[in-house]
């Protein structure tokens, strides 16, 4: 007995998993061995699904499925397939191996579509070797910036450096970046990573809008003293102040449920038993679904952590790393897949995202839609990341289904 289609894609990702840099565990960040080793194996699966495929300048690969009249304007999918540290196997890469077999499912009908489809594998979505993030999709959309090429990872290695090691033209990025009028739109599958589709026993969604997110370095500087010389009340703690803060930081998120805010790392300094800390360097990550109400959190923030600061003494300095703005999926797009859910007799449950995806920097260049597909617990980021064959059998054929349901026209 053949296996189902969402049986072959999962099936496909699983197998994809062993590229790691871990024994034991997935971790694959973007030009690093294991991704190479990812590289060639989505290279075979496109080529197997009837397509042209290669590696551009930012480390992406591109697959092409050509339109009946060849040269027409394409449709873009894809997703990423970097991870994060002890990833679970299907975030971002679902989203790569599911719109190859369904042009594979076309390639064997022998169908072409009055546009051509083009998968893309991102290799830098999760922002894990780089201070840096989505630089594949914002090179696609030409929104990429010249000077990310100069930020360096934990080992001195300028993400130039690295492109070119990895067998990319960094000097060719300007040449990767789309024109609007060769493109219909872009559409990408992902995990859900969250409850609601669990909860609702539904195996798809359609997105409405993704979050705009800021990550933020913060720097907190007091006095280092000896532990058991320095009274309580003298003590200018950069710990204790950071704590205080971060507590802050979660009150403030706490206190509207359309916003979210994490503190994901933190180190201090000078890091000894027996001295006060004199330095706390740590992150915030805060995301809101209307750009408004993440710049008036950030603003709040701000003002509380400085005021903790003052009282105690200490200085703050808040470093802005990265900033995304919340982006709305296209009517159009979104209503064709509403129609394909429904068509495949599923339940059109419209919801936001919180995470952020590669749909979001793309959509500076064309209309974007996202369909989420529903993985166990909601659980992500997390080895513990499971989907069903089933559930990715239902978003295939919803896929498959907007896919010769879309009109060759992108007005």
């Amino acid at each position: 007995m053949s296996l189902s289609l969402g049986a072959r894609i999962k099936a496909q990702v699983d197998d994809w998993a062993r590229f790691s840099s871990e024994e034991g565990q997935l971790t694959r960040t973007f030009l690093s061995p294991e991704h190479a080793q990812v590289v060639e194996a989505v290279i075979a699966a496109m080529t197997d699904a009837g397509m042209s495929a290669r590696l551009d300048a930012i480390g992406n690969v591109v697959g092409r499925y050509e339109a009946e009249t060849p040269g027409a304007p394409a449709l873009l999918t894809g997703s990423h397939v970097d991870t994060v540290r002890d990833a679970g196997p299907y975030d971002g890469n679902l989203g790569v191996a599911l719109p190859i077999a369904c042009i594979a499912e076309l390639h064997a009908r022998g169908k072409r579509l009055p546009f051509a489809v083009e998968v893309i594998a991102f290799g830098d979505e999760e922002g894990v070797r780089f201070p840096t993030t989505l630089s594949g999709s914002h090179a696609i959309a030409g929104t990429f910036d010249p000077a990310v090429l100069t930020v360096t990872d934990a080992d001195g290695v300028t993400l130039k450096q690295a492109l070119r090691d990895f067998g990319c033209q960094p000097d060719n990025i300007p040449a990767e970046a789309r024109r609007r009028a060769d493109v219909n739109g872009f559409i990408e599958v992902h995990i859900k990573q969250g409850p609601v589709l669990e909860r609702e026993d539904l195996p798809v969604g359609i997105v409405t809008a993704i979050s705009g997110a800021s990550r933020f370095r913060i720097v907190v500087d007091g006095m280092a003293g000896h532990a058991g010389t320095v009274p309580m009340g003298a003590r200018q703690d950069a710990l204790a102040g950071a704590a205080e803060m971060v507590l802050a930081i979660e009150r403030h998120a706490g206190s509207n449920p359309a916003l979210v805010a994490t503190v994901g790392r933190m180190t201090v300094e000078p890091g000894a038993i027996n001295v006060i800390p004199g330095r706390a360097d740590f992150s915030l990550d805060i995301r809101a679904p209307e750009n408004a109400l993440l710049r008036e959190s950030i603003a709040a923030v701000q003002h509380e952590l400085r005021a903790i600061a003052e009282r105690r003494q200490l200085s703050v300095v808040l470093e802005e790393q990265y900033m995304q703005e919340a982006v709305t999926c296209d009517p159009r797009l979104t209503q064709t897949l509403v129609d394909s859910v429904t068509r495949c007799g599923h339940r059109a449950r419209r919801l936001p995202s919180g995470a952020g995806h590669d749909a979001m920097a793309v959509a500076a260049l064309c209309p974007m839609a996202m369909l989420f597909v529903r993985c166990g617990g909601g659980i992500s980021h997390n080895p513990g990341e499971t989907v069903t064959a089933e559930d990715v059998d239902a978003a295939a054929r919803v896929f498959l289904d907007f896919l010769e349901a879309l009109p060759a026209s992108k007005d």
